[in-house]
Protein backbone atom coordinates (compact mmCIF):
# COMPACT_ATOMS: atom_id res chain seq x y z
CA UNK A 1 0.00 0.00 0.00
CA UNK A 2 1.23 3.49 -0.80
CA UNK A 3 2.20 5.79 2.07
CA UNK A 4 -0.77 7.52 3.65
CA UNK A 5 -0.97 11.27 2.98
CA UNK A 6 -2.76 13.61 5.34
CA UNK A 7 -4.86 16.46 3.97
CA UNK A 8 -5.72 19.33 6.29
CA UNK A 9 -8.49 21.66 5.15
CA UNK A 10 -7.75 25.14 6.49
CA UNK A 11 -10.64 27.36 7.51
CA UNK A 12 -11.56 30.11 9.95
CA UNK A 13 -13.88 28.21 12.25
CA UNK A 14 -16.90 29.56 14.07
CA UNK A 15 -18.84 29.24 17.32
CA UNK A 16 -21.09 26.21 17.34
CA UNK A 17 -23.33 27.40 20.18
CA UNK A 18 -24.02 30.62 22.07
CA UNK A 19 -21.45 29.92 24.80
CA UNK A 20 -18.73 29.63 22.14
CA UNK A 21 -19.17 33.14 20.77
CA UNK A 22 -17.04 35.08 23.27
CA UNK A 23 -14.07 32.66 23.32
CA UNK A 24 -14.18 32.48 19.51
CA UNK A 25 -14.04 36.28 19.26
CA UNK A 26 -11.22 36.34 21.81
CA UNK A 27 -9.20 33.91 19.68
CA UNK A 28 -9.84 36.05 16.60
CA UNK A 29 -8.88 39.37 18.17
CA UNK A 30 -5.81 37.83 19.82
CA UNK A 31 -4.22 37.22 16.41
CA UNK A 32 -1.78 40.12 16.21
CA UNK A 33 -0.82 39.14 12.68
CA UNK A 34 -4.11 40.48 11.37
CA UNK A 35 -5.33 42.86 14.11
CA UNK A 36 -2.89 45.01 16.07
CA UNK A 37 -4.48 46.20 19.30
CA UNK A 38 -2.08 48.69 20.85
CA UNK A 39 1.36 47.58 22.08
CA UNK A 40 2.03 43.86 22.03
CA UNK A 41 1.56 43.36 25.78
CA UNK A 42 -1.96 44.80 25.50
CA UNK A 43 -3.13 42.51 22.66
CA UNK A 44 -4.75 39.82 24.78
CA UNK A 45 -6.33 42.11 27.41
CA UNK A 46 -7.81 44.27 24.66
CA UNK A 47 -8.91 41.16 22.75
CA UNK A 48 -10.79 39.99 25.86
CA UNK A 49 -12.40 43.41 26.32
CA UNK A 50 -13.56 43.63 22.69
CA UNK A 51 -14.78 40.02 22.63
CA UNK A 52 -16.72 40.55 25.85
CA UNK A 53 -18.43 43.67 24.48
CA UNK A 54 -19.22 42.20 21.06
CA UNK A 55 -20.33 38.74 22.13
CA UNK A 56 -23.99 39.55 22.90
CA UNK A 57 -24.56 41.20 19.51
CA UNK A 58 -22.74 38.40 17.66
CA UNK A 59 -24.68 35.76 19.59
CA UNK A 60 -27.93 37.34 18.41
CA UNK A 61 -26.72 37.05 14.81
CA UNK A 62 -25.87 33.37 15.26
CA UNK A 63 -29.22 32.77 16.96
CA UNK A 64 -30.93 33.83 13.74
CA UNK A 65 -29.10 31.13 11.73
CA UNK A 66 -29.73 28.23 14.09
CA UNK A 67 -27.68 29.15 17.15
CA UNK A 68 -24.17 28.67 15.77
CA UNK A 69 -21.95 28.47 12.74
CA UNK A 70 -22.42 25.51 10.38
CA UNK A 71 -18.84 25.89 9.14
CA UNK A 72 -17.34 22.92 11.00
CA UNK A 73 -20.17 20.65 9.88
CA UNK A 74 -19.90 21.76 6.25
CA UNK A 75 -16.10 21.53 6.25
CA UNK A 76 -16.46 17.97 7.56
CA UNK A 77 -18.87 17.17 4.74
CA UNK A 78 -16.44 18.67 2.23
CA UNK A 79 -13.64 16.60 3.70
CA UNK A 80 -15.59 13.36 3.44
CA UNK A 81 -16.60 14.14 -0.13
CA UNK A 82 -12.99 14.96 -1.00
CA UNK A 83 -11.75 11.72 0.58
CA UNK A 84 -14.26 9.73 -1.46
CA UNK A 85 -13.17 11.46 -4.67
CA UNK A 86 -9.50 10.70 -3.91
CA UNK A 87 -9.99 7.00 -3.19
CA UNK A 88 -8.68 5.89 -6.58
CA UNK A 89 -5.65 8.19 -6.54
CA UNK A 90 -3.80 7.19 -3.40
CA UNK A 91 -4.05 6.60 0.33
CA UNK A 92 -5.41 9.83 1.84
CA UNK A 93 -6.70 10.87 5.24
CA UNK A 94 -8.67 14.15 5.18
CA UNK A 95 -9.12 16.32 8.25
CA UNK A 96 -9.49 20.02 9.09
CA UNK A 97 -7.81 22.74 11.16
CA UNK A 98 -9.75 25.82 12.23
CA UNK A 99 -7.73 28.94 12.86
CA UNK A 100 -9.86 30.37 15.68
CA UNK A 101 -11.85 27.36 16.89
CA UNK A 102 -11.69 23.60 17.19
CA UNK A 103 -10.14 21.48 15.94
CA UNK A 104 -6.93 23.49 16.15
CA UNK A 105 -3.86 22.77 14.03
CA UNK A 106 -2.22 21.13 17.03
CA UNK A 107 -5.16 18.81 17.67
CA UNK A 108 -5.38 17.76 14.03
CA UNK A 109 -1.65 17.21 13.58
CA UNK A 110 -1.52 15.08 16.72
CA UNK A 111 -4.36 12.93 15.38
CA UNK A 112 -2.66 12.49 12.01
CA UNK A 113 0.75 11.80 13.59
CA UNK A 114 -0.84 9.05 15.71
CA UNK A 115 -1.74 7.33 12.43
CA UNK A 116 1.90 7.43 11.36
CA UNK A 117 1.35 10.12 8.72
CA UNK A 118 4.54 11.92 7.67
CA UNK A 119 3.33 13.70 4.54
CA UNK A 120 0.85 16.52 4.87
CA UNK A 121 -1.07 18.61 2.34
CA UNK A 122 -2.41 21.90 3.68
CA UNK A 123 -5.33 22.86 1.43
CA UNK A 124 -6.84 26.25 2.10
CA UNK A 125 -10.58 26.70 1.67
CA UNK A 126 -10.03 30.38 0.91
CA UNK A 127 -9.72 30.57 -2.90
CA UNK A 128 -8.01 33.97 -2.75
CA UNK A 129 -4.85 34.36 -0.69
CA UNK A 130 -4.58 36.96 2.03
CA UNK A 131 -2.25 37.10 4.98
CA UNK A 132 -5.36 37.62 7.11
CA UNK A 133 -6.83 34.24 6.16
CA UNK A 134 -4.66 31.60 4.50
CA UNK A 135 -1.46 33.36 5.56
CA UNK A 136 -2.42 33.29 9.24
CA UNK A 137 -3.60 29.67 9.04
CA UNK A 138 -0.41 28.50 7.34
CA UNK A 139 1.81 30.39 9.77
CA UNK A 140 -0.02 28.77 12.67
CA UNK A 141 0.30 25.32 11.08
CA UNK A 142 4.03 25.83 10.46
CA UNK A 143 4.59 26.96 14.06
CA UNK A 144 2.90 23.85 15.42
CA UNK A 145 4.82 21.58 13.05
CA UNK A 146 8.17 23.16 13.92
CA UNK A 147 7.49 22.80 17.65
CA UNK A 148 6.02 19.30 17.81
CA UNK A 149 5.91 17.58 14.41
CA UNK A 150 9.19 18.49 12.74
CA UNK A 151 9.42 15.09 11.05
CA UNK A 152 6.35 15.85 8.91
CA UNK A 153 6.79 17.10 5.35
CA UNK A 154 4.41 19.88 4.35
CA UNK A 155 2.95 20.64 0.92
CA UNK A 156 0.96 23.87 0.75
CA UNK A 157 -1.90 24.72 -1.62
CA UNK A 158 -2.27 28.38 -0.70
CA UNK A 159 -4.72 29.74 -3.30
CA UNK A 160 -6.63 28.68 -6.39
CA UNK A 161 -8.56 31.67 -7.81
CA UNK A 162 -8.74 30.32 -11.36
CA UNK A 163 -9.13 26.60 -10.63
CA UNK A 164 -11.40 25.48 -13.51
CA UNK A 165 -14.01 23.49 -11.59
CA UNK A 166 -14.27 26.20 -8.94
CA UNK A 167 -14.85 28.89 -11.58
CA UNK A 168 -17.25 26.64 -13.49
CA UNK A 169 -19.25 26.00 -10.31
CA UNK A 170 -19.58 29.71 -9.61
CA UNK A 171 -20.56 30.41 -13.22
CA UNK A 172 -23.27 27.76 -13.04
CA UNK A 173 -24.75 29.17 -9.84
CA UNK A 174 -24.80 32.62 -11.46
CA UNK A 175 -26.50 31.35 -14.60
CA UNK A 176 -29.12 29.58 -12.49
CA UNK A 177 -29.59 32.60 -10.25
CA UNK A 178 -30.01 34.96 -13.19
CA UNK A 179 -32.56 32.65 -14.80
CA UNK A 180 -34.59 32.69 -11.57
CA UNK A 181 -34.66 36.50 -11.84
CA UNK A 182 -35.64 36.52 -15.53
CA UNK A 183 -32.07 37.55 -16.45
CA UNK A 184 -32.89 41.10 -15.38
CA UNK A 185 -30.75 41.41 -12.24
CA UNK A 186 -27.56 43.36 -11.63
CA UNK A 187 -24.78 40.91 -10.80
CA UNK A 188 -22.87 41.89 -7.64
CA UNK A 189 -19.82 40.12 -6.22
CA UNK A 190 -19.52 40.51 -2.45
CA UNK A 191 -16.10 39.62 -1.05
CA UNK A 192 -14.84 39.70 2.51
CA UNK A 193 -13.24 43.08 3.10
CA UNK A 194 -9.63 43.79 4.08
CA UNK A 195 -7.90 46.84 5.50
CA UNK A 196 -6.50 48.91 2.62
CA UNK A 197 -3.03 48.85 4.15
CA UNK A 198 -2.88 45.07 3.59
CA UNK A 199 -3.15 45.66 -0.15
CA UNK A 200 -0.62 48.49 -0.03
CA UNK A 201 1.80 46.09 1.67
CA UNK A 202 1.50 43.64 -1.24
CA UNK A 203 -1.35 41.32 -0.30
CA UNK A 204 -2.50 39.66 -3.57
CA UNK A 205 -6.16 39.36 -2.52
CA UNK A 206 -7.59 41.88 -5.00
CA UNK A 207 -5.54 40.50 -7.89
CA UNK A 208 -6.76 36.99 -7.17
CA UNK A 209 -10.39 38.12 -6.92
CA UNK A 210 -9.93 39.69 -10.36
CA UNK A 211 -8.72 36.35 -11.76
CA UNK A 212 -11.84 34.57 -10.55
CA UNK A 213 -14.17 37.25 -11.87
CA UNK A 214 -12.41 37.28 -15.24
CA UNK A 215 -12.89 33.50 -15.51
CA UNK A 216 -16.56 33.80 -14.65
CA UNK A 217 -17.10 36.58 -17.18
CA UNK A 218 -15.52 34.46 -19.92
CA UNK A 219 -18.02 31.67 -19.19
CA UNK A 220 -21.18 33.72 -18.61
CA UNK A 221 -20.65 36.84 -20.69
CA UNK A 222 -21.98 38.83 -17.72
CA UNK A 223 -20.34 41.84 -16.10
CA UNK A 224 -20.65 42.32 -12.36
CA UNK A 225 -19.79 44.89 -9.73
CA UNK A 226 -17.40 44.11 -6.86
CA UNK A 227 -18.01 45.22 -3.28
CA UNK A 228 -16.84 44.19 0.19
CA UNK A 229 -18.59 42.99 3.34
CA UNK A 230 -17.76 42.14 6.95
CA UNK A 231 -15.60 45.10 7.87
CA UNK A 232 -15.14 46.36 11.40
CA UNK A 233 -12.78 48.64 13.26
CA UNK A 234 -11.43 52.19 12.78
CA UNK A 235 -9.17 51.61 9.77
CA UNK A 236 -9.62 52.25 6.05
CA UNK A 237 -11.29 49.24 4.43
CA UNK A 238 -11.67 48.20 0.82
CA UNK A 239 -14.52 50.02 -0.89
CA UNK A 240 -17.29 50.15 -1.80
CA UNK A 241 -18.92 48.31 1.06
CA UNK A 242 -21.76 45.98 0.17
CA UNK A 243 -24.38 48.19 1.89
CA UNK A 244 -23.06 51.23 -0.01
CA UNK A 245 -23.25 49.26 -3.26
CA UNK A 246 -26.90 48.39 -2.62
CA UNK A 247 -27.73 52.02 -1.85
CA UNK A 248 -25.97 53.18 -5.00
CA UNK A 249 -27.77 50.65 -7.20
CA UNK A 250 -31.14 51.62 -5.73
CA UNK A 251 -30.39 55.30 -6.34
CA UNK A 252 -29.62 54.44 -9.99
CA UNK A 253 -33.03 52.78 -10.41
CA UNK A 254 -31.92 49.15 -10.17
CA UNK A 255 -34.70 46.79 -9.07
CA UNK A 256 -33.07 43.34 -8.87
CA UNK A 257 -29.69 42.24 -7.54
CA UNK A 258 -28.08 38.79 -7.71
CA UNK A 259 -25.32 38.65 -5.10
CA UNK A 260 -22.40 36.23 -5.32
CA UNK A 261 -20.42 35.58 -2.09
CA UNK A 262 -17.25 35.42 -4.18
CA UNK A 263 -14.69 34.77 -1.45
CA UNK A 264 -16.73 32.19 0.49
CA UNK A 265 -17.11 28.54 -0.53
CA UNK A 266 -19.25 27.45 2.44
CA UNK A 267 -22.38 28.73 4.11
CA UNK A 268 -21.67 30.49 7.39
CA UNK A 269 -22.58 33.70 9.21
CA UNK A 270 -21.44 35.96 6.36
CA UNK A 271 -23.83 34.32 3.92
CA UNK A 272 -26.69 33.12 6.10
CA UNK A 273 -26.96 36.20 8.30
CA UNK A 274 -25.05 39.07 6.74
CA UNK A 275 -26.25 38.63 3.15
CA UNK A 276 -29.51 36.73 3.53
CA UNK A 277 -30.87 38.62 6.53
CA UNK A 278 -29.02 41.90 7.08
CA UNK A 279 -28.52 42.90 3.45
CA UNK A 280 -31.85 41.35 2.52
CA UNK A 281 -33.61 43.72 4.91
CA UNK A 282 -31.56 46.67 3.65
CA UNK A 283 -32.37 45.83 0.04
CA UNK A 284 -36.07 45.46 0.80
CA UNK A 285 -36.12 48.89 2.38
CA UNK A 286 -34.48 50.30 -0.73
CA UNK A 287 -37.03 48.70 -3.06
CA UNK A 288 -34.56 46.07 -4.31
CA UNK A 289 -35.18 42.38 -4.83
CA UNK A 290 -32.03 40.69 -3.55
CA UNK A 291 -31.15 37.05 -4.15
CA UNK A 292 -27.93 35.20 -3.39
CA UNK A 293 -26.32 32.50 -5.47
CA UNK A 294 -26.18 29.07 -3.90
CA UNK A 295 -23.07 28.39 -1.84
CA UNK A 296 -20.71 25.76 -3.25
CA UNK A 297 -20.54 23.64 -0.07
CA UNK A 298 -20.36 20.03 -1.39
CA UNK A 299 -21.33 20.56 -5.02
CA UNK A 300 -19.75 17.67 -6.97
CA UNK A 301 -17.95 19.89 -9.49
CA UNK A 302 -16.46 22.01 -6.70
CA UNK A 303 -15.27 18.92 -4.82
CA UNK A 304 -13.77 17.65 -8.09
CA UNK A 305 -11.81 20.89 -8.27
CA UNK A 306 -10.41 20.36 -4.77
CA UNK A 307 -9.51 16.79 -5.73
CA UNK A 308 -7.66 18.01 -8.83
CA UNK A 309 -5.70 20.52 -6.76
CA UNK A 310 -4.57 17.78 -4.38
CA UNK A 311 -3.77 15.23 -7.07
CA UNK A 312 -1.78 17.69 -9.21
CA UNK A 313 0.23 18.93 -6.22
CA UNK A 314 0.98 15.41 -4.96
CA UNK A 315 1.94 14.18 -8.43
CA UNK A 316 4.29 17.13 -8.88
CA UNK A 317 5.84 16.36 -5.49
CA UNK A 318 6.22 12.69 -6.42
CA UNK A 319 4.02 11.52 -3.56
CA UNK A 320 1.60 9.66 -5.83
CA UNK A 321 2.03 8.09 -9.24
CA UNK A 322 1.34 10.14 -12.33
CA UNK A 323 -0.83 7.41 -13.85
CA UNK A 324 -4.24 8.98 -13.36
CA UNK A 325 -5.29 11.96 -15.48
CA UNK A 326 -7.04 14.87 -13.84
CA UNK A 327 -10.72 15.05 -14.60
CA UNK A 328 -13.83 16.95 -13.67
CA UNK A 329 -17.01 15.55 -12.20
Amino acid sequence: MTEKIGIVLLNLGGPEKSADVEPFLYNLFSDRQIIRLGPKFMQKPLAWFIAHRRAPKSARSYALIGGGSPLKRITGEQGRALADSLADYGNFQVDMAMRYWQPSAGETLAKLAAQGIKRLVALTLYPHYSKATTGSSLDDLRRVMAASFADMELLEIASWPDQPEYVNSLARTITEGMAAMDNEAQLVYSAHSLPVNFIKEGDPYLDELAKTIKGIEELTGLKGKLCFQSRSGPVEWLAPSTPDMLRSLAADGCKKVLMVPISFVSDHVETLYEIDIQYGELAGGLGLELRRTESLNVMPEFIAGLKNLVVAACQQKGWIEDQYPLEGV
